[in-house]
C-alpha cells in the first residue's frame, strides 16, 4: 500500500474553496435573498418578411377572471375544462395580450391599431426604435376600444399620419352613437382613406374581409419578395379556445355564426398555404401557424422562422 502525501498547492487549492468564516472558526452571515421582481414580456418582437420588417407590439397586458362567461358561449363547462385541461391552461382566468404591429416597407412605416391608450402605444413604439411621428399610416382593422384607444388624447398620437380603415366598419360606428368613435375616431375622419375587401391600404399590404367579430373587420395579407403573412387583428381572440374550438361563441363578436365562419374559412387558409399569422390577442410575441389537429386548429408558435437572413 502507498501513501500519497498532499502538494502546498492542492492544500491551497481546498482551503480557497472553503467558506471564509470556516477557515477562521466564524460562522457565516446569510445571504439575503435576491427580491422578487414579478414576470415581465419583452415590449417588442421583430422578424423579417422578404424586404419588410415587422415589428409586434406590446401595448398592454391584463389578467381577466372567468373566461367561460367570454369565450365558449355554447360549450358546456366540462367541455370548456377538458380544452383547457388539454393545453394546461387554468379554466378560472385568462391572460390578455393586446399587440398592434408595425411594419416598415423600406418606403413607409405603418402602424396596424393603436391598443389601449396613447401612453401605452407610445411607450411600445418607442421601445421598438421609433418615434411617434415617424409613424406614416395608421390602419385600424375594427374600431373596438382596444384598437382605437391610442389614436388620441387631447391630440392626435400620430401627427404625421394618414389613415385607412374599412368602409364598412367606418360607416356601422359612424351611427352607432359609440362615445370611443366619437372621442377617437371621427377626428380624424377627414384624414381617412376608407378600402374593402381586396383594397390595397399601401404597396403590399392587401385587405381581406373578415366580418363577424364587428360589422367591417379587416384581416391584412402582407406579400414582399414572394414571402407573405395574415395580420389577423380579432378573427381568432384566443390561442386555444378559438382555434381548437372554432365554432365556439365569443362574447366580444357581435354577429356569433359570421364571426364563426370567418373564423373557420381563415384557419383553413392558413393551415393550407402554412402561413404565419399575427393574432392581436395571441400570447405575445403573438406570431404563429396554424395546424390542423384533432378535428380542429392547432396554434405552433413562431420560433426562428422569419428570423434568418
Amino acid at each position: 500500500m502507498t501513501t500519497t502525501n498532499p502538494t502546498r498547492r492542492a492544500l491551497l487549492a481546498g482551503a480557497a474553496a472553503l467558506p471564509v468564516a470556516a477557515l477562521i472558526g466564524g460562522t457565516a452571515p446569510a445571504r439575503a435573498a435576491a427580491p422578487i421582481m414579478g414576470p415581465t414580456t419583452a415590449r417588442f418582437n421583430r422578424v423579417k418578411l422578404g424586404g419588410f420588417e415587422v415589428t409586434t407590439l406590446l401595448a398592454g397586458t391584463r389578467t381577466v377572471p372567468e373566461p367561460h362567461n367570454i369565450f365558449g358561449l355554447n360549450a358546456s363547462d366540462e367541455d370548456f375544462a377538458a380544452a383547457s385541461n388539454a393545453a394546461m391552461i387554468p379554466t378560472d382566468k385568462a391572460q390578455f395580450f393586446f399587440t398592434p404591429t408595425l411594419v416598415n416597407t423600406g418606403a413607409q412605416v405603418i402602424l396596424f391599431d393603436t391598443g389601449l391608450n396613447p401612453d401605452g402605444i407610445t411607450a411600445a413604439v418607442e421601445a421598438a426604435g421609433y418615434t411617434t411621428d415617424q409613424i406614416d399610416t395608421v390602419v385600424i382593422t375594427h374600431m373596438h376600444g382596444d384598437h382605437i384607444g391610442g389614436l388620441m388624447g387631447d391630440a392626435p398620437t400620430f401627427a404625421n399620419a394618414a389613415y385607412v380603415t374599412g368602409q364598412t366598419e367606418f360607416d356601422h360606428w359612424a351611427g352607432a352613437g359609440n362615445d370611443n368613435f366619437e372621442a377617437k375616431v371621427r377626428p380624424l375622419a377627414e384624414k381617412m382613406r376608407f378600402i374593402g375587401d381586396g383594397g390595397e391600404a399601401a404597396p403590399g399590404v392587401t385587405a381581406m374581409a373578415a366580418f363577424g367579430h364587428t360589422p367591417g373587420h379587416m384581416a391584412y395579407m402582407l406579400e414582399s419578395d414572394g414571402q407573405q403573412m395574415v395580420l389577423g387583428a380579432d378573427f381568432a381572440n384566443h390561442y386555444v379556445w378559438s382555434l381548437a374550438h372554432p365554432e365556439w361563441e365569443v362574447k366580444f363578436d357581435m354577429d356569433k355564426s359570421a364571426a364563426a365562419a370567418t373564423r373557420k374559412r381563415m384557419l383553413d387558409m392558413m393551415a393550407t398555404e402554412k402561413l404565419p399569422f399575427v393574432g392581436y390577442h395571441m400570447p405575445f410575441p403573438a406570431l404563429g401557424y396554424v395546424d390542423r389537429r384533432d378535428g380542429g386548429y392547432h396554434y405552433v408558435p413562431a420560433s426562428y422562422q422569419l428570423m434568418m437572413d
